[in-house]
């Protein structure tokens, strides 16, 4: 799949052109990849996780103005709009020409950056694909790809899914077990997956991000009371 097109690499762009101008400030994700892991440098994984983006934004053939936005609003907010809208017209420039390879860039990112930060990956980009307020079966395929590809545990991936669609067990696959799971183990599960998300594991990042992995948390904490209730608890 090719990545190409003025508009659409003005909005997503690359995130910091420090990538290639050699500035040394760094935030976001990238802060945290270059304190704990010291292997990618911010600017590296900026624009691979712009690139996994533009992957799930054209998995289902549309772009869509909500996804593109919520994109955008992403690092604006983490980055600032002036050095946002600088860097966009640089990431344009240098991907539009160029084949995005979703296994190449987690086999990149895989061994650099801890496990949690790689489910925080995922919740972004599923954050991209809901944000025109549906998840598609080829936006889904994708996904699945990259966190197969990023070594994202399948009960990880299905309880980060189960935040985005509703059934009757929506709550159950949060908190990564069966419906018929006794009172201690739905405890357990809890506990397990609230340790899991605890936002503290991304306390190096900024706020944009920290939202993020507390919105995570909220829902693991959300059906744990649901099912509480159902029970009676």
């Amino acid at each position: 799949m090719r990545f190409g097109g003025a508009i659409l690499g003005f909005i997503l762009g690359s995130i910091l052109d420090r990538i290639f101008r050699g500035s040394s400030s760094t935030g976001g994700f990238g802060k945290m990849f270059q304190e704990d892991r010291g292997q990618v440098s911010p600017g590296d994984f900026e624009l691979n996780l712009l690139s996994l983006s533009s992957l799930v934004i054209k998995a289902d053939g549309k772009v869509t103005q909500q996804e593109m936005d919520y994109v955008r609003m992403y690092f604006v907010q983490a980055y600032g709009k002036d050095r946002a809208n600088a860097t966009f017209r640089t990431f344009n420039e240098v991907i539009k020409n160029r084949e995005i390879s979703a296994a190449r860039i987690c086999n990149y990112l895989r061994p650099r950056v801890g496990y949690e930060v790689r489910l925080q990956i995922l919740h972004f980009l599923f954050n991209i694909s809901n944000a025109d307020g549906h998840v598609s079966d080829a936006e889904l395929k994708v996904l699945l790809s990259i966190s197969q590809n990023l070594r994202v545990g399948h009960s990880d991936f299905e309880s980060i899914k189960a935040m985005f669609f509703k059934s009757a067990d929506d709550a159950y696959k949060i908190l990564e077990i069966d419906k018929s799971a006794s009172d201690a183990e739905v405890k357990k599960a809890y506990r397990t997956m609230a340790k899991k998300f605890h936002p503290d594991k991304l306390q190096h990042m900024d706020e944009v991000y920290r939202k993020g992995a507390q919105e995570k948390f909220n829902k693991v904490q959300e059906a744990y009371e649901q099912i509480q209730n159902e029970r009676g608890l």
